[in-house]
């Protein structure tokens, strides 16, 4: 089961949280979320203030080591209706892995995304497609994105573009027959463990937490985290 921590900004907070049994951490480049990542200018450009690229220098002048962010934990960045130069410049400064359109963005804007970004800037750059769902009916619009998107994530439907902290009936997913993969989103806690468990459904692949494991937004309780994935990764 794929395990994705979206809603991440703080450096020390990023670094526990990547030292976890993770594999994909979500960074919100929305500006009305309270999660929004700032950028600051540096004398290297434009580099992002809580880059995990930070952190990934090997050896100090001392010879000391700096931290490492996991190969392993792909770098998701979460956008909502931008422009798609803006996007492209943010997947370059971040080094994303993932890009995760969680707005009103159209195929052609998914292909045209990759067909600028691959081969040549990011060759394994993969899109994710958001969806609020609170319906059946609500699946419909994924139909359109079929061959397009490399991952479906289903969330709640709310005014806020995700982040509610709320649940939707997941019984509705079951109307879902389409071939992309989802993962499993909104309000998941840490009483959901075994309710995540006994989820089944073909298509989906894992899930994605976020304000449930929080103390304060953007600031994830390392240990809340620790003990719901260990339930999650136990027989």
């Amino acid at each position: 089961m794929i395990i994705k921590v979206c809603g991440m900004r703080d450096a020390k907070n990023i670094r526990e949280v990547a030292g976890l049994d993770i594999d994909m951490m979500g960074f919100i480049f929305y500006p009305r979320s309270p999660r929004f990542v700032q950028m600051i200018s540096s004398q290297a450009g434009i580099i992002p203030d809580y880059s995990p690229e930070r952190y990934n220098l090997a050896v100090n002048a001392d010879g000391t080591r700096n931290y490492v962010f996991p190969e392993h934990v792909k770098r998701v960045g979460v956008f909502v209706d931008e422009m798609p130069q803006t996007i492209i410049t943010y997947v370059y400064n971040y080094a994303l892995d993932y890009i995760q359109l969680h707005g009103s963005e159209s195929p052609t804007l998914i292909d045209n995304l990759r067909r600028t970004l691959v081969p040549d800037l990011v060759p394994d750059v993969k899109i994710i497609k958001a969806f609020g769902i609170s319906s059946p009916d609500d699946l419909q619009q994924c139909e359109a994105y079929e061959g397009h998107a490399d991952l479906f994530l289903f969330d709640t439907r709310c005014p806020t573009k995700g982040g509610s902290g709320t649940q939707f009936d997941w019984d509705v997913l079951n109307a879902y027959h389409g071939s992309v993969p989802f993962l499993l989103s909104g309000g998941i806690g840490p009483d959901d463990a075994e309710r995540v468990k006994a989820f089944n459904h073909p298509r989906c692949v894992g899930i994605d937490l976020n304000s449930k494991f929080e103390t304060a937004p953007a600031m994830k309780d390392v240990e809340l985290l620790r003990k719901f994935i260990k339930q999650i990764k136990d027989e």
